[in-house]
């Protein structure tokens, strides 16, 4: 893997953790302040546990993305090219 692969992945992946961890916090938050009545209606359900993993999943994956694209249009263009 050539050096400006690496540097290239490190950097999404470090977006992609800022992004699942913003949604981690979210998620978290919903459920503790049971928004909406989310946590009731989830843990009230049989397939609470599916529920729960779906909710953080689609999470980590909608912020983990948006992130990652806001760091790439973040990016400052280079001006030899």
């Amino acid at each position: 893997m050539k050096p400006f692969e690496k540097a290239a992945i490190l950097f999404l992946l470090k977006h992609l953790a800022a992004g699942c961890a913003g949604a981690v916090v979210l998620a978290t938050g919903l459920l503790l302040l049971d928004v909406a009545n989310l946590a009731t209606l989830i843990w009230s359900s049989d397939h609470g546990v599916v529920a729960t993993m779906m909710l953080y999943g689609g999470l980590m994956t909608t912020f983990g993305t948006v992130s990652m694209s806001i760091g790439i249009m973040g990016m400052e263009e280079d001006e030899r090219l």
